[in-house]
């Protein structure tokens, strides 16, 4: 846990959570029994899940290149940012632009820990403990208004975490509080799991297990309410696609991509 103790009773060790969960299904190992037994049960009935995992966080580090290398973008906040890994967004953007700023954004307890640990002390990342279904904490947070200038285009992710909102959370008014605050020229880039045109039941059960056991329901959007969520930005090539075919760095990769029943995009604020 880095140099940060956490007390037991915020590690809601009695309940899988989707950023633990999720850690498993990646390979790692900062996660409980209790994560490793939901997410097995999820696998068993959707094994591709773990593929839909690792996609998405290739396309994590693509829209980030994009973002800092072509629509010129050097302010981040990664809302639902999940335990850290390899391909974290600083590291992507700072790649290109050591300068860019990030501002990660989770509630899970032991995603402060390690982001803390993990983060680079120059001043140019910070993480914010705050549930993402209330915004106005995240966008007043001192954290946030050292790093993030408003005046300037921001780039705002929401990597496979809408999902877990549900529609009475209203994840529209969600992303639409960091649209506002956001100047023309910023960014959105989000992914988000869809029913399949194959193997529905089996996703349906997947996410049947986070509803039944986990902190978060998954809830399955169409194709539609996922484009829905870009209201008042414009969406660049090549839209709204299943996560390998978002431009892949191997065009031959993408040859099973509609078994991948997570859609991503990346929109422009007009």
């Amino acid at each position: 846990m880095g140099d940060e103790e956490i007390p037991v009773h915020d590690l809601r060790t009695d309940r899988p959570t989707p950023a633990r969960m999720y850690d498993y299904y990646l390979g790692g190992k900062d996660n409980f029994a209790v994560d490793r037994n939901a997410a097995e049960q999820v696998l068993s009935a959707a094994p591709e899940v773990r593929v839909l995992a690792r996609e998405n966080r290739a396309f994590l580090g693509r829209v980030v290149r994009f973002l800092a290398e072509e629509a010129g973008i050097r302010q981040f906040i990664d809302v639902g940012t999940g335990l850290p890994t390899q391909g974290n967004v600083h590291e992507v953007a700072q790649a290109v632009t050591p300068d860019a700023r990030v501002v990660y954004v989770d509630n899970d307890p032991i995603v402060r820990a390690h982001a803390k640990a993990l983060l680079p002390d120059n001043g140019t990342t910070a993480v914010v403990e705050a549930d993402m279904r209330d915004p106005g904490p995240i966008l007043d947070h001192p954290a946030t208004r050292r790093l993030i200038r408003f005046d300037e285009p921001v780039a705002v992710l929401f990597m496979s975490v809408l999902h877990f909102i549900t529609d009475e959370e209203d994840p529209y008014g969600l992303v639409s509080a960091f649209r506002d605050v956001s100047v023309p020229g910023s960014y959105l880039a989000l992914s988000h799991i869809t029913p399949p045109e194959q193997g529905a039941d089996g996703a349906a059960s997947a996410a049947d297990v986070y509803k039944q056991r986990a902190t978060s329901p998954a809830v399955l959007r169409s194709p539609k309410e996922i484009e829905a969520l870009f209201d008042g930005y414009d969406l660049v090539e090549p839209g709204l696609v299943n996560l390998p075919k978002w431009r892949p760095d191997d065009p031959e990769a993408v040859k099973d991509a509609d078994s991948v029943w997570m859609l991503c995009a990346a929109g422009r604020k007009r």
